[in-house]
């Protein structure tokens, strides 16, 4: 969304007078921006049977989990909590995927009680599934294709020294388990990272995922995980969803012919479905030069904002106080009591203190990271949907800080 061309409007509501009215920071997400994502990845992979699982972990606000699901998505959990959390916004268990990392195994129990589809992404844990469940509860399988992709390195998780996932050269190993304890695998899952541009990245992913399908001989589904690209700098490129929907669905339908049954085709998408739609709106506290830089001091930082400090990430930033005037340079930086650079060298309309910045790409791991390091408080969460803004989550307060602590009274 190009708040520029639009006046600083979303959807037609002025982004200042949501700022006047809720006070900053402010989370702000377009709910009709995630529509049009969702409906742009049906489209393109319309020739195959696919379904989406929306990755809960980039935005877990119930509202936006209940818009998913109107959208027509299910959900994939990376923990028992998210697991709950889909479950009361009205997602049926059958379209949850649990993907879990390095959790105990009464997690794991817990989750088959509920009736979720569960990813096992270790070999001990595939062994305890198998001891505990033998073939009565489907599983899915998470295999590491050792394939080197994504942006920055915290963020490529399908490499050869990666903890995610089983290793594809164990797959011997993996079913040899799986025959000894008869164990009913439907799904096989790969993901190489975030970021991806290229399609053939995921013709690379699918090849090997092929491959390791082929040993297995009643799948009804293959999870090709996420990581498509979004624009975050002005002319940025993205990945080309049509291309790689249009090259995928091919290699998947001659898999499926091949293997003798129309499989699923599942995407896991968190950030390509909620990064653009939403944004960090944030007062100027101070402006401050020194002989090597200008900064503008803003009333939030890493404790909202975590991406730039933890991935190097660019976010764009636009002052939507001032719709003319000169450029200058400027680096954005928050209250945090740590360097927490929000945005280095940045041409901005001239800031003065109490402007309001619009920092982009923040609905997907804003909140969702977002902590309360230094006692700040958490800011509140509004969706626009159809022309209006709704509140999704109340700004927090200094008794929420308090609100699990005990005072012991002896002190």
């Amino acid at each position: 969304m190009n708040i520029e061309d639009q006046q600083f409007r979303m959807q037609g509501v002025s982004l200042n007078e949501l700022a006047k009215t809720y006070g900053t920071p402010l989370y702000v997400y377009d709910g009709q921006k995630i529509l049009e994502k969702v409906s742009l990845l049906q489209k393109a992979f319309s020739s195959v049977n696919l379904k989406i699982k929306y990755a809960t972990k980039a935005l877990s606000n119930i509202n936006i989990l209940k818009l998913m699901k109107k959208a027509g998505t299910g959900v994939d959990a990376v923990s028992i909590e998210e697991v709950h959390l889909c479950l009361h916004a009205g997602f049926d268990p059958h379209e949850i995927m649990y993907t879990p990392n390095s959790v105990s195994f009464d997690e794991i129990k817990s989750a088959v009680d509920l009736g979720v589809m569960i990813n096992i992404d270790n070999i001990p844990m595939l062994e305890h599934f198998g001891t505990f469940f033998g073939n009565e509860v489907p599983l899915c399988i998470r295999l590491n294709p050792h394939i080197l992709a994504g942006g920055n390195a915290k963020i490529s998780v399908g490499h050869i020294d990666s903890k995610f996932g089983i290793s594809i050269l164990q797959l011997k190993h993996v079913l040899k388990v799986v025959q000894a304890y008869d164990l009913n695998v439907i799904g096989l899952h790969v993901h190489t990272g975030s970021d991806i541009l290229d399609a053939e990245v995921f013709l690379k992913g699918a090849e090997i995922l092929f491959d390791a399908a082929r040993e297995f001989k009643e799948l009804k589904f293959l999870d090709f995980g996420g990581g498509f690209k979004v624009a975050y700098k002005p002319h940025d490129i993205s990945t080309d969803i049509m291309e790689v929907g249009e090259k995928v669905s091919a290699a998947f339908r001659k898999f499926c012919k091949e293997y003798g049954t129309e499989l699923e085709i599942w995407f896991e998408p968190g950030k390509f479905l909620v990064s653009e739609s939403g944004l960090l709106l944030v007062k100027v506290n101070v402006v401050k030069s020194t002989p090597a830089s200008t900064f503008v001091g803003v009333d939030s930082g890493l404790n909202h904002l975590i991406r730039p400090m933890m991935y190097d990430a660019y976010h764009d930033v636009v002052n939507i106080s001032k719709l003319e005037g000169p450029e200058r340079v400027y680096t954005i930086v928050g209250y945090i009591c740590e360097t927490d650079t929000i945005a280095a060298d940045r041409k901005l309309k001239e800031v003065q203190e109490g402007d309001i910045l619009a920092i982009k790409n923040a609905g997907a791991y804003g909140f969702s990271m977002s902590s309360n390091y230094n006692s700040r408080l958490r800011p509140p969460e509004i969706l626009i949907l159809n022309g209006k803004a709704h509140i999704i989550r109340e700004r927090e307060t200094f008794s929420d800080i308090l609100k699990n602590q005990v005072d012991i009274g002896i002190i």
